[in-house]
């Protein structure tokens, strides 16, 4: 493994020469007080970033930073933070704070008021009590405050950052991304929070151009090796260096991706035939008091373009895990074209490759598609056929056929061993059965609906998905062509060949789960949040790769920037339900989403930013003997029914040795 080192040296600044060539000074005579003035040099690795270069701060101001790809900017503020910049004013004459989601190991089984508590810094002694206020006043309901660290989202844990900060008394925030996994509204609040903080000190890393243009007062331009810092916001920069328009436009990259185009669908003529659809469809999670989603109906096509938008926790992703099958509606219907597939990257990317860490991500995807078919989507827990299934499946049923030599009609009682292959009739596909102790001679096809009523859709599914990859016109699964594939989406070969995941960034990660999910040449790409840890260079990469597909496309994004360069359709979800508008207006349904906010404080977020009903989560010490008497059966009849277990029904089952299926 490669090991960087960080190395910076500093000399304050004089004053003379070093002014006039770093800082443009007609820009900064506005009369605040000097937070520093000094001269220093940042390298990493071997890597030269800085090279004697004037950062000059005063108090109050907001730098917005920006640069080419891998400038230093994250580097430089690390540094800072760390006090590795000689001449920075110290901890003692000045705080200078990293705004990140940093939970310790010690720290996961904390709830969210306890943690803010241990993990506040500079010997500032708080209480729980005003914790609790601290977080309820930035938006934080009793039910949050309560429950454990780890169930906030990403959203909520940067807005817990935020007011650590603020009650650590930070002199200087330095903020890397800040809006990631903010919704419209938080992100509004984050504006609003920065620009209320008069005599604090912000230098800001992000891509969300909208977002700096409402905060900032000086943009910071890594040019040269140097630190060059003008009065104004993007738009003032812009205007006075055209130049600097290609840090921002989405269409001014100089990165390039390239998806897989799809193959023709049978009996799809138009690309604008639904191939996905959700038809009035309800979901509640098991154990609430109020259905998640309800009456959704929404279709996709091969000329799809949408954008899918609401406040965090209103139910976008688990809109979309229904629409691709990873969870099943509580009423209605979802249908999808047997031959379609979709690359689906979720938002939490990561949990797509955890359990592959020590692979390349070449050898990743040669693992993932090896035999045809996506082991990925056979290990889902909608795929795995349960006990309880096979136990329905194996039981035989009454098939009816023409007796050759006689001409008349028999009846016999067989079970069926295996689904054979598939053909297209006048009223729709019917499957060739293999019978139990029964030759390929009395192979019967039935009606796809009759097979689904008898409790065989699994089998269904997978037949539909291994024929579904027959007729895929990829390359051969192969080292050269994966790593070719790779590089379609901006991974070098020293990095997906000759890297394991573990010790790729953020944003290579995401890119190696593109690349793994769009090797089966889909049909559709849905990305769930697919801004959050790619740079500006691969945002623009991956607009233009989307404009050039010739498959349909669904994102879940709160990035306005991004969703108005790719689509053309609206899925705002609020107040439960899914409303489709011709057009992206992004502001219009704030107000809904403060209703949300509102009126759902009985519940909590998990991890993926869903609501969990709270009188069901209790630790397993914490239950009484009724309660585990009552949960142990609830559990058992949900798990002999099929039914997908929430994380803590999982905790529960581990506990009580419960046997489980595990959801992927």
């Amino acid at each position: 493994m490669r090991k960087f080192v960080v190395g910076i040296v500093g000399v304050a600044a004089d004053g003379g020469e070093t002014k006039s060539e770093s800082i443009d000074e007609n820009d900064m005579k506005d009369g605040r007080e000097d937070i520093c003035d000094l001269t220093f040099s940042l390298a990493y690795g071997s890597k030269i970033l800085l090279n004697n270069s004037r950062l000059h701060l005063r108090k109050g101001c907001k730098y917005g930073v920006i640069s080419d790809k891998s400038a230093g900017k994250t580097t430089m503020m690390r540094a800072i933070s760390n006090g590795q910049v000689e001449g920075f004013p110290t901890p003692a004459m000045c705080r200078s704070i990293f705004i990140e989601n940093d939970i310790q190991g010690s720290q996961l089984d904390m709830n969210v008021r306890q943690f803010l508590v241990d993990s506040i810094g500079f010997g500032i002694k708080l209480s729980e009590a005003e914790a609790e206020n601290a977080l309820k006043v930035g938006g934080f309901n009793q039910v949050m405050c309560d429950g454990k660290i780890t169930q906030l989202s990403g959203g909520w844990k940067m807005k817990l950052a935020l007011i650590r900060a603020t009650l650590e008394k930070a002199d200087i925030m330095l903020m890397d991304e800040p809006t990631n996994h903010l919704d419209v509204i938080n992100v509004q609040w984050a504006v609003d929070y920065i620009n209320s903080l008069p005599e604090v000190t912000c230098i800001i890393v992000s891509h969300d151009t909208g977002f700096l243009d409402k905060v900032v007062s000086h943009m910071i331009r890594f040019e040269d090796l140097k630190l060059n810092c003008y009065k104004g916001n993007i738009s003032v920069l812009v205007e006075r260096f055209p130049e600097c328009k290609s840090y921002f436009e989405l269409s001014e990259t100089k990165v390039v991706f390239n998806f897989p185009q799809p193959t023709i669908l049978d009996g799809v003529k138009t690309k604008g035939t639904p191939i996905l659809q959700m038809n009035n469809c309800d979901f509640t999670y098991p154990g609430a008091s109020k259905p998640q989603l309800t009456g959704v109906t929404v279709k996709c096509s091969m000329a799809s373009r949408v954008a899918c938008v609401g406040a965090n926790g209103a139910g976008k992703s688990t809109m979309i895990k229904l629409l691709t099958g990873e969870m099943k509606p509580t009423h209605g219907t979802v249908k999808k074209h047997p031959n379609c597939r979709f690359a689906y990257v979720a938002q939490h990317a990561f949990h797509h490759i955890e359990q592959h860490l020590e692979k390349s991500p070449n050898e990743y995807i040669r693992w993932r598609y090896e035999g045809g078919v996506d082991k990925e989507a056979r290990a889902k827990t909608t795929a795995i056929i349960t006990d309880d299934e096979r136990e329905i499946m194996e039981k035989p049923f009454e098939c009816t056929w023409q007796d050759e030599e006689t001409g008349k009609m028999k009846k016999e009682n067989r079970i069926l061993e295996k689904l054979m292959s598939r053909r297209k009739e006048k009223n729709g596909y019917v499957y060739e059965v293999k019978w139990k102790n029964k030759t390929h001679d009395w192979n019967i096809y039935y009606p796809r609906d009759t097979l689904r009523k008898r409790g065989f859709t699994k089998l269904i599914t997978h037949l539909d998905a291994v024929l579904a990859a027959q007729q895929q016109q990829g390359k051969p699964l192969t080292s050269r062509h994966v790593e070719e594939h790779l590089g379609n989406v901006g991974l070098s070969a020293e990095d997906g060949t000759h890297s394991r995941i573990k010790d790729l960034s953020g944003g290579q990660k995401v890119k190696v789960v593109l690349a793994a999910c769009t090797w089966c040449c889909p049909h559709l790409i849905i990305l769930d949040e697919p801004t959050n840890y790619l740079d500006r260079d691969s945002l623009g990469a991956l607009a233009n790769a989307i404009t050039s597909f010739e498959g349909g496309v669904i994102l879940i994004t709160h990035n306005k920037e991004f969703a108005d360069a790719t689509t053309k359709v609206t899925w705002v979800v609020a107040n439960n339900k899914c409303d489709i508008k011709g057009d992206p207006e992004w502001e219009k349904y704030a107000a809904e989403q403060e209703i949300i906010a509102v009126t759902e404080q009985a519940q909590r977020f998990d991890a993926a930013g869903n609501k969990i009903d709270d009188k069901q989560v209790k630790n397993v010490e914490d239950l009484t003997r009724q309660e585990v008497k009552k949960f142990k059966r609830e559990i058992k009849a949900k798990i002999k029914d099929g039914v997908q277990l929430e994380e803590y029904e999982m905790d529960y089952c581990d506990e009580w040795n419960i046997k489980y299926n595990v959801a992927e």
